[in-house]
């Protein structure tokens, strides 16, 4: 239990147990699920947090509320874990209001068997709720990253409860860069919706906020044109920074030795940041944040079943999956007796919009040769032309 502000508490419980988010993205100091709750003449509970902690959860709202009542649950996001414990707070507290989109409660009766008559307050883009000294506001966010999504401002302490957005992987109380897991984060969870993220970003800059409120991570107080700013940069698929990720698929070694090779030939021509990723035995979601993060990117890979080897063709579809653009992309392929990959590679990157494929493509037969290697230098100038 945390005050955001004297009235206002965050309940959230850091779900330790959790090492595989969503089941796919790895989070090994666990995950944050915040909740909030907002003391005055009405009280009001700000989303709930998923299944596996709730009596953790009810005993840290048991101790806010410090024998109030619940007037109201803000439901802003019906994603299970936010709402995995709405039916036990309405079971709990049947007086209660719960206010959510028509969406909402759509997908609430799917979910869960809560008698909603009488208890349902719909809202939509501009309706406010008087709490007493607190005044709620709402804004509808949809498809990020779901289509029911609300986020909802304080008025009284400026305060955007911004539902998933500006969150990030990670317990609150973990010490780690908050820009790292937030992309890491955004990226994946958010990162195919960025006009509807810029539509939002349109909203809360008529605001005047002092604090935001996510239901993931840290709550963030200071510096937030910092936190806004990654967020435009990240929603409009700009390159965050100047660099070079080189994606690679090897199997038996020859591959990654001309990857290491080009990081050299680039590291020794320029003071160029190069990120390198083993497609096949690192976390592949971490290269997707970092080919967003960076103006250029290098593929390598091997043929495979008269295709692209299985490691970077997922790569390739992730990024398609989260609308990757505006990138210059280089490629690297081998193939001892029928290179594919490079023509499988270029296929899937033309799908994608104001991708720019650099000429010549390396093809590169079992190991790396001298001609090889001066294939590569030829590569790292152009590459570091653009």
């Amino acid at each position: 239990m945390e005050h955001v502000t004297e009235k206002i508490i965050n309940i959230g419980v850091n779900d330790r147990s959790v090492t595989l988010f969503e089941g796919q993205y790895a989070v090994k100091h666990g995950m944050a699920y915040n909740s909030y709750v907002i003391l005055d003449e009405k009280t009001a509970v700000m989303d709930t947090v998923d299944g596996r902690v709730t009596d953790d959860w009810l005993a840290g709202l048991e101790l806010a509320l410090n024998g109030k009542s619940v007037d109201y649950l803000v439901v802003q996001h019906m994603e299970p874990d936010h709402s995995g414990s709405v039916q036990e707070l309405a079971d709990r507290f049947p007086q209660m209001k719960i206010v959510a989109s028509a969406s909402a409660f759509q997908m609430m009766k799917q979910f869960f068997e809560i008698d909603l008559e009488g208890r349902m307050l719909v809202v939509k883009e501009g309706d406010t709720l008087e709490l007493g000294a607190h005044t709620l506001q709402f804004y509808t966010a949809p498809m990020v990253h779901w289509p029911e999504v609300i986020v909802t401002y304080e008025k009284t302490e400026r305060i955007v409860f911004s539902a998933d957005g500006f969150g990030k992987f990670g317990t609150r109380d973990t010490a780690e860069d908050w820009t790292c897991e937030a992309r890491r984060y955004y990226i994946n969870i958010c990162g195919k919706y960025g006009p509807q993220v810029q539509a939002l970003l349109k909203k809360l800059a008529t605001l005047e906020v002092a604090v935001i409120c996510p239901l993931h991570g840290p709550v963030l107080t200071e510096n937030l044109a910092y936190y806004i700013g990654k967020y435009d940069i990240w929603s409009r698929y700009e390159p965050e920074d100047k660099g070079i990720l080189i994606a690679f698929a090897s199997v038996y070694g020859h591959t990654r030795e001309a990857v290491m090779k080009l990081k050299e030939i680039l590291e020794t021509k320029s003071r160029v940041k190069v990120k390198v990723c083993d497609l096949c035995r690192e976390d592949p979601h971490e290269a997707i944040e970092n080919a967003f993060r960076y103006d250029r990117l290098v593929l390598a890979a091997i043929s495979y079943d008269a295709g692209v080897f299985p490691a970077m063709d997922d790569f390739l579809r992730h990024l398609k999956g989260k609308n990757f653009q505006n990138r210059t992309v280089a490629l690297i392929e081998n193939g001892s007796w029928g290179p594919t990959a490079g023509k499988a590679m270029k296929a899937l990157l033309e799908e994608m919009k104001e991708i720019t494929i650099l000429d010549p493509m390396i093809t590169i037969r079992s190991a790396i040769k001298p001609e090889t290697v001066t294939q590569l230098e030829e590569l790292a100038d152009t590459l570091l032309k653009h």
